[in-house]
């Protein structure tokens, strides 16, 4: 296996206040949001393998609609931890323990759907070329610095400006190592592994995505998504 994609899939979405059902449950088009991401993955060429990282309480009822809806390349699915960085840590401690060698990972919020095969491809490409990969969407308003709450104390040149998003891609080796040592400095929540990987000097590499390419984290998200799956749906149909 030369691929893997790690799937985050451990937040109790305590944002998405509208729901008790963990948010990467909740249903748009028929399906648990989760099964629309892992469908993306399973289906392309460029992934060989996929873990999932899950809620404790969740993980059969993951095996169960993963069995249901037929996604294949599914290798594992572990527990989560009690952060994000602890999960991702958790997950990435399985493929070793399952994948021989070296992979590369691919590190993807089960919340973000609309991860188009392109963008999973170039990360490969940009990953084997540079060592890593970061999906980036560029920046479309201004990005101001705010001080305790209230003054802005510094806004940034927007043409220079990306938002970080996934999937974030390394090799299996750099990323773990990473990790270790920032347990080792007693990091425990980081905001996401790129942080981790600049934080200890590693130089990153940009692929840009669509801005499309959103987490479902609050209920405004929900409602976007359910039209941005309305325009793929016609986007197909005007192809027949």
């Amino acid at each position: 296996m030369k691929t893997v994609a790690l799937i985050f899939a451990g937040g109790m979405g305590k944002r998405m206040t509208s729901s008790s059902c963990p948010k990467q449950f909740m249903v748009i088009k028929g399906k648990p949001v989760i099964v629309h991401t892992l469908e993306k993955f399973a289906k392309s060429p460029f992934v060989d393998a996929i873990v999932v990282v899950c809620l404790t309480n969740y993980i059969g009822y993951l095996k169960n609609i993963i069995e249901e809806y037929r996604v294949n390349k599914v290798l594992s699915i572990v527990e989560g931890g009690k952060t994000g960085q602890e999960s991702i840590f958790n997950g990435l401690s399985e493929i070793r323990r399952l994948v021989e060698g070296n992979p590369i990972v691919l590190i993807h919020d089960g919340v973000r759907p609309f991860i188009s095969n392109e963008t999973i491809s170039e990360n490969v490409k940009c990953a084997k070329k540079n060592g890593n990969a970061i999906t980036v969407a560029q920046a479309i308003e201004t990005i101001a610095v705010m001080e305790e709450g209230q003054s802005i104390s510094d806004v940034y040149e927007r043409s220079k400006c990306v938002l970080a998003k996934a999937p974030q891609t390394f090799y299996l080796q750099d990323i773990l190592e990473v990790h270790k040592q920032a347990q080792k400095d007693g990091i425990t929540d980081a905001v996401d592994s790129s942080s981790l990987m600049f934080k200890y000097g590693t130089k990153l590499f940009t692929v840009k995505c669509s801005g499309a390419n959103i987490k479902i984290t609050t209920p405004e998200d929900f409602y976007f998504a359910r039209a941005l799956f309305d325009m793929e749906e016609d986007t197909q149909l005007k192809k027949l």
